[in-house]
């Protein structure tokens, strides 16, 4: 049974939804509050053994798997359990303060048994904090091994299903079943959360869409998402079917994290031409404007433990297996390569690699050994038999051609290896080398180099000739993978280019060993200093600046399914309520009101430019009231502002952002004595840019030059722009003129035009006149109303006006805002003027039939 918090999600998917059985019991809520428990529904739970939270920080970390062994007992069948202490989740504790507590929740590596999950659960959260999701057994291999590993996976990692020898096609019942488990994970997580105090983490691509189920429950959740798979490019990322719901459901994150630059530049394109949202940084920070939150960007690569490194670098087995490689490969350069077995780790490749090694430089035969030690493969199917089986054959070829007794030129372990063997191959392997062809992060070779810098313990057992030696090491690493930006010493290299891969392999072996001592001491630096606790810490810290706004705004949920998001925005904004104005306009006897015209009385979306009848019965009401002084303030030229608006004969206008104004229609059309001079320059520029840049174009005004980019690719168009205003800004520094960046549009025009500055001069005019307002609107929907806003609220807060006038600055659309107010839409701005006008004086011409208009209109 689906709960009732999250079972609207469900409903935007097609077919029949896979049955979700109730969880056993819901656990007992961790005590918050001493003396009180609650669990996620409103009900006491006596069990609870009310301990432990009470002022405690709390991090609750959300993966797929629980870092924990299990292992049922085959004669008592009783299950044991244990930390697995290489497991990243557990050691990324190190970067919490010490009186923080962690709660894991996740799934288990082993099926239990329904009649023992209830007892499981809560002996995990007695005696390791950790909270086990039971996913029911179709559901789990149809989200794991389906939907996870079939298709999000190979797309991540730019692998297309083309055809169906090359990955499976989209399966919507897949995606059905990716929805419940992220649900079922959700509902694991309300349990135990306190969600005024405690901080979320969720990791990686199984659970892209956790979040907007907590966010739909709680909207200050504090919540962060890494991400440690590759996010591919735009061109990559909108083949799949349910790119918007992903994209959103990270969004209601509010820090999501990446290994590099490259992954989070891909994530912020697919925003921008998905979902048309823009970033910026600011101080530093990437940051996404998302309805009124913030979401922030974070890019700072794992890294390892260097404790659990040292402490197997130390152990007597791992002394003893060095001692066995050294013997045995006597007198021979040691390649080491450690890789999952699977289509993107690229040990095929690296195998031809190394034949074309052989081949080019005989000398080398008999004196280098390459040893692949196969890791087991994470997911099954026929690209990973493929993969196997072309890595013995390469394997078998090679050493058939270059082998000769005592001497095998590839070793290749595919088994179980235990931790200390691994560390000993590293210690002693003069090159390693990682080749695969997409990878998230891969950090083979940070812990080749903390093994590699050894160990006085490690020093003693091997003898003194060690012990005198310098650390060196050697990396040749795939340019495709994510450690590889912060491995500056390291060889890069395209993993399909064998050729370059054989000859960085032989510079890497014939490096002098002072080169190899400079390139390890560099790396051996940044590993050690960036290690998985400083990982963790940087991220929370990050988190928490991401949150500590939360309850500063009011938040509210919008949306069906997963494309619910919350809206925050400042607790003094609210929408306009027509009763509230419509009573203050009645008292009053002088007012002001400022409209703008695109977006607020005649929509985006018209394809018709004109205002309707209705609009101009409106405008002509409303300035027909002797009490009323009303502009049209619009960045529309005036010739087309002064025919549209022609039946309005005391209609004011402010032209091109006010750089022409007039009163009303019998007077003459007043402007700013501004040398346009600059227009000769910029011109010929932005054409220059348009003719470079497909899809843009120019808008010449009288006073402005305007070039457009809402028709070109996101990316290069916003690109473009950038350079475009910096360009401008370099030549026109001496001009009196400005060049402001808006939504798609860079603009030059004169200095001293904006909506701001034609708010003041109406204002200052009216009470130069002797006619203070009392009463002042102004409704606008983009930024450069803004300028209006922010200018009234600081007239009306100076000396100038006798007494302070009732201001309703409203913004159209729930958004972030100067304005105190908003309203939903046109609709509702129309709806507003059709009340102001009903009780205006003397009352509109022909009242009835204005009264059918409206009407009919709404």
């Amino acid at each position: 049974m689906v709960s009732r918090s999250g079972s609207s999600f469900l409903d935007f998917t097609s077919g029949e939804l896979p049955h979700i059985p109730q969880t056993p019991r819901a656990l007992p809520r961790l005590m918050s509050v001493p003396g009180i428990i609650s669990d996620s529904y409103g009900s006491n739970d006596g069990d609870s053994d009310g301990t432990s939270s009470v002022c405690r920080e709390r991090k609750i970390i959300v993966a797929n798997m629980l870092p924990l062994h299990a292992r049922r007992d085959s004669e008592t069948a009783k299950w044991s359990f244990n930390f697995d202490e290489d497991s990243l989740l557990l050691q990324l504790k190190d970067g919490f303060s010490p009186d923080t507590e962690v709660i894991y929740v996740g799934s288990l590596k082993v099926e239990v048994e329904a009649s023992e999950q209830e007892e499981v659960a809560q002996r995990l959260l007695d005696e390791f904090k950790c909270l086990p999701t039971f996913l029911p057994l179709d559901i789990q291999k149809r989200f794991y091994h389906g939907f996870c590993k079939q298709q999000l996976w190979p797309l991540f990692h730019y692998m297309l299903p083309i055809c169906p020898d090359h990955g499976d096609r989209f399966d919507r019942q897949l995606w059905q079943a990716y929805v419940c488990a992220n649900k079922l994970f959700a509902d694991k997580v309300m349990e135990v959360v306190n969600p005024d105090d405690d901080f979320i983490w969720v990791h990686d691509y199984h659970l892209m869409i956790l979040p907007t189920f907590l966010r739909k429950r709680y909207h200050r959740v504090k919540l962060g998402f890494f991400l440690h798979s590759p996010f591919p490019s735009s061109e990559i990322y909108r083949t799949l079917p349910v790119r918007d719901e992903i994209l959103k459901g990270l969004l209601n994150s509010d820090l999501i994290g990446f290994h590099t630059f490259d992954y989070a530049r891909h994530f912020l394109s697919c925003c921008s031409r998905m979902l048309g949202l823009d970033y910026e940084s600011k101080r530093g920070h990437i940051g996404l404007e998302y309805f009124g939150r913030t979401v922030y960007i974070k890019i700072l690569p794992v890294g390892v433990h260097m404790g659990r490194l040292e402490s197997v670098l130390n152990l007597p087995s791992t002394f003893e297996k060095v001692k066995e490689i050294q013997d045995q490969f006597h007198g021979k350069k040691l390649i080491i390569g450690v890789d999952d077995m699977d289509i993107f780790k690229g040990i095929s490749l690296k195998l031809l690699a190394f034949e074309q090694l052989l081949q080019q430089h005989p000398s080398l035969h008999g004196k280098v050994v390459l040893v692949q030690i196969v890791n087991p493969a994470r997911s099954s199917g026929k690209d990973v038999q493929e993969a196997k089986k072309e890595t013995y054959s390469t394997a078998r070829r090679i050493n058939e051609a270059y082998g000769y007794p005592g001497y095998e030129p590839v070793i290749v372990i595919d088994r179980p290896v235990a931790r200390f063997e691994k560390t000993a191959y590293y210690a002693m392997a003069e090159c390693c080398i990682v080749n695969a062809v997409r990878d998230g992060m891969n950090l083979v070779p940070y812990k080749y180099i903390v093994c590699r810098q050894g160990s006085p313990s490690m020093d003693e057992a091997l003898g003194s000739a060690k012990m005198e030696s310098p650390r060196t090491s050697m990396l040749v690493v795939s340019e495709f993978i994510g450690c590889s930006p912060s491995l500056s010493g390291a060889i890069r290299v395209n993993p399909w280019d064998i050729e370059a891969v054989a000859e960085a392999l032989n510079t890497a072996i014939s490096m002098s060993e002072s080169e190899k001592q400079l390139r390890h001491e560099k790396h051996y630096r940044y590993v050690s200093s960036h290690d998985v606790a400083y990982w963790a810490r940087s991220f929370l810290q990050d988190l928490e600046r991401a949150c500590k706004d939360h309850y500063n705004k009011r938040s509210w949920g919008i949306g069906l399914g997963l494309g619910f998001r919350v809206i925050s925005l400042s607790p003094s904004f609210r929408k306009l309520s027509n009763e509230h104005i419509v009573s203050s306009y009645k008292r009053t006897n002088r007012r002001a009101i400022f409209l703008d015209y695109d977006g607020t009385i005649v929509p985006h979306s018209s394809i018709i430019e004109a205002p309707s009848p209705d609009v101009i019965a409106l405008l002509d009401a409303l300035s027909s009231d002797p009490k009323n002084t009303v502009f049209i303030v619009s960045g529309r030229g005036r010739t087309s502002l002064g025919e549209w608006l022609s039946p309005c004969n005391n209609l004011g206008i402010a032209a091109e952002h006010g750089y022409f104004l007039r009163w009303n229609k019998s007077s003459d059309w007043e402007s700013l004595a501004a040398n346009l001079d600059w227009k000769e320059i910029v011109e010929p520029i932005m054409k220059l840019y348009t003719e470079a840049t497909d899809g843009s174009s120019i808008e010449t005004k009288e006073s402005a030059l305007v070039w457009h980019h809402q028709e070109a690719g996101p990316d290069f168009g916003s690109c473009q722009a950038k350079e475009l205003l910096d360009h401008l800004e370099n030549v026109l520094a001496n001009e009196p003129a400005v060049v402001k960046r808006g939504q798609h549009i860079v603009e030059v025009k004169p200095q001293g035009v904006t909506k701001g500055l034609v708010a003041e001069k109406i204002l200052s005019m009216l009470v130069n006149q002797g006619k203070p307002p009392e009463f002042v609107m102004c409704i606008g929907d983009d930024r450069s109303d803004e300028d209006m806003f922010e200018s009234i609220l600081t007239i009306v807060s100076g000396p100038s006006l006798p007494s302070a006038p009732e201001i309703f600055a409203c913004t159209v659309g729930q958004k972030p805002s100067k304005a105190k107010y908003y309203l939903d839409d046109t609709v509702d701005v129309l709806r507003l003027l059709k009340g102001l006008a009903t009780a205006s004086t003397p009352k509109p011409r022909n009242t009835a039939e204005f009264q059918v208009a409206f009407d009919n209109f709404f």
